[in-house]
């Protein structure tokens, strides 16, 4: 090709030569679902933390062998580190309880996909508030000067809804109302605080207490429960939206139909579930609600 020493001409020939070296040196288009090598996942422990990252380990094989990208995992903080702990361990995305669901939602603009359905085909949990049967406690006037155990100041079964119970009758300070309150930092130790009379009412997830109770029939001789809250998402997997939206739904996908093929029956078996259930942001609102009331009206001190 033969170019006019005209400037014009010498112009059009650098940008040629210069069109033809970006071209060449781009890349190669590829889609966000090629490019996603793995998946970081954060566990909330709740229970026997050994039980609980194997159970989690077998679905976590499960998925990346059907996706073709490495799901990983990692044990988060709990309750109320894990909105710091998401963002610190740049996670993609976090299986989580009720409350830190909600926070992690409204927060970091997380997207809820699955909730697990147990074997007792429930994907919903529920606070209980209760108290041994001989205490003689049976509504809000006889909890007055008592000592109450909560479970954790980021658990809607263990401390928002029993504060939402008292605010609705009134208390707005329970360091006024109460003798002494603490936190046991987990669900069952909340129930057994009661049980042997370290505390004279507790708060706790129904699943915990009921199983507690299953195993153990005794503790449902001694106690009582009061008052339960309404239902909410007791796991939630929320994802993050910076992840490519095919491969969000591609893990959506997997999950909701794992209980269709035998390869994903015998994971949930392993995982203690039945199937996995499609989570909406709706299921959030009564805990988003629950907590606007009672951060806004309820003084809690020393924690």
């Amino acid at each position: 090709m033969k170019f006019s020493s005209r400037p014009e001409s010498r112009f059009l020939r650098y940008l040629i030569i210069f069109l033809l070296i970006c071209f060449s040196a781009a890349p190669i288009p590829v889609s966000a679902f090629q490019q996603q090598k793995e998946i970081l996942l954060g566990v909330e422990p709740e229970h026997n933390i050994f039980d609980q990252m194997e159970r989690y380990r077998f679905l976590a094989s499960y998925l990346s062998d059907q996706l073709g990208v490495k799901i990983k995992l990692t044990i988060m903080s709990r309750y109320g580190e894990v909105i710091k702990r998401f963002k610190t361990l740049r996670l993609d995305g976090a299986f989580l309880t009720s409350y830190t669901a909600t926070m992690a939602i409204k927060q970091l603009h997380l997207e809820p996909i699955a909730n697990p359905v147990n074997l007792a085909g429930e994907s919903t949990s529920q606070g209980y508030i209760f108290v041994r049967k001989d205490s003689g406690i049976r509504g809000m006037i006889d909890m007055k000067g008592g000592n109450i155990v909560f479970v954790d100041p980021a658990t809607m079964e263990g401390y928002l809804f029993p504060l939402a119970y008292l605010l609705q009758y009134g208390v707005n300070d329970i360091n006024v109302f109460f003798n002494q309150y603490y936190f046991s930092g987990s669900h069952a130790s909340a129930i057994y605080s009661v049980l042997d009379g370290r505390a004279d009412i507790g708060s706790a997830k129904n699943t915990v207490f009921d199983q507690m109770v299953k195993n153990d029939p005794s503790i449902g001789n001694e106690l009582e429960i009061i008052a339960k809250s309404p239902k909410v998402p007791e796991v939630t997997l929320c994802i993050s939206t910076a992840i490519a939206p095919d491969l969000r739904k591609r893990l959506s996908d997997t999950l909701l139909n794992m209980d269709k093929n035998e390869a994903g029956k015998k994971v949930l078996q392993q995982f203690k579930a039945l199937r996995f259930t499609k989570a909406n942001k709706e299921s959030f609102a009564v805990i988003e609600r629950m907590a606007q009331d009672v951060l806004g009206s309820l003084t809690v001190h020393g924690k």
